[in-house]
């Protein structure tokens, strides 16, 4: 036993280099270098960390860092490794290109990536060159959203059990993203005036949406039992919970208060590295992804279901009893009402609204003898 720990340590050793070395390589951008090498001075050193600081100071989403910095990297790499500020609107142009011919992307994905390039080379490098403006960006078609009847939305609530199913409830009751839902805080919920508080919704944007009543018993309930579980997490010293920006700093006992705690909470804590807090985070939406996938699947259905459907339905259902598409545009939180319209391609005054001449001409059923 002894020997196979010792083995163990000095193949850890070994391998510290090499482990070193790699953490450089993606923590700078750069090449692998030895360890008693001089640090070569470049002006891509550290690119990531520049354009991530420029990108909190905009107060950009987690997600578009994220998403900003992959498309850098892999613009990075298909150059070469070379400098993005010796390289122009050619690389560009090429990178994109590549994207649509070689990669077969969609539309709005070559446009995501033009986006961050577009803010690498203005924001992060400072170079608003003319042609950036001339770039052209790819033409989004439009596609129409898939949307559920009222019996397949039942068929696929009742084919899904706890938490999720109560997250399916209000994705469909009240409009919200999959992201708006595993985010609310205990604070958002207002019994009193059935509705709910979105916070920092899509474009950093709050809204309020209404509470269905079918769901108001289900919530209390789940509420009552993620309070006891949030009292034994506070009697076992953890009970926190992330902030946003700089609460935790202006209200210190906020993170361990109810009002902020998650609604539907994580089933694992875990320490937080700076704080050194042990956290619960929210439940994931990969959770909440796959019950609904494997309801769906469980009921037949052959349309391609998400957690997103069910908001598309929402709309749609709305429209059809009736409902001001101006109310419907507030309640789904579009800046746009031609957002909104797309839900219009359902109502009597689509392709359902009418009667097909076939039906007109033949009278009875059509008949597939040769």
């Amino acid at each position: 036993m002894m020997d196979a720990i010792a083995n163990r340590a000095v193949f850890v050793a070994r391998c510290a280099p090499a482990i070193r070395s790699l953490a450089s390589i993606v923590r700078e951008g750069g090449e692998a270098r030895p360890a008693n090498s001089a640090r070569p001075v470049r002006r891509h050193a550290r690119l990531g960390d520049r354009a991530r600081a420029v990108m909190r100071v905009r107060h950009l989403s987690r997600r578009t860092e994220d998403a900003y910095l992959a498309w850098m990297i892999r613009y990075w790499e298909y150059c070469g490794r070379r400098d993005p500020a010796e390289l122009g609107a050619d690389h560009v142009t090429a990178f994109l290109s590549s994207l649509a011919t070689d990669s077969h992307v969609a539309a709005s994905t070559q446009n995501q990536a033009l986006a961050a390039l577009l803010f690498l080379y203005r924001e992060v490098l400072g170079q608003d060159l003319p042609w950036l403006t001339g770039l052209v960006r790819a033409k989004v078609p439009k596609r129409l959203p898939v949307v559920m009847s009222r019996e397949e939305v039942r068929a696929v609530l009742d084919a899904m059990r706890g938490p999720p199913r109560l997250m399916a409830v209000l994705l469909y009751g009240a409009g919200l993203r999959l992201l708006e839902c595993c985010r609310l805080r205990v604070k958002d919920v207002d019994f009193e005036r059935n509705q709910l508080v979105v916070r920092q919704g899509k474009g950093d944007k709050d809204r309020v949406t209404m509470l269905p009543a079918v769901a108001r018993p289900a919530l209390i309930d789940w509420l009552d039992r993620v309070r006891l579980q949030h009292a034994r997490d506070l009697a076992d010293g953890a009970g926190f919970v992330e902030l946003p920006h700089a609460l935790a700093r202006k209200l210190p006992s906020a993170a361990r208060d109810w009002s902020w705690q998650w609604v539907f909470p994580a089933t694992r804590t875990y320490v937080d590295a700076t704080s050194g807090e042990r956290r619960r985070h929210h439940l994931h939406e990969t959770v909440v992804q796959r019950e609904v996938r494997r309801a769906a699947l469980a009921v037949g259905l052959t349309k391609r279901i998400t957690c997103h459907t069910f908001r598309h339905s929402f709309a749609t259902h709305l429209l059809e009893d009736g409902s001001d598409i101006r109310t419907v545009q507030e309640l789904l939180g579009h800046a746009d009402v031609s957002t909104t319209m797309i839900y219009t391609h359902v109502l009597g005054r689509g392709p359902a609204g009418v009667r097909s001449p076939a039906d007109r001409l033949l009278g009875g059923e059509c008949d597939a003898r040769s």
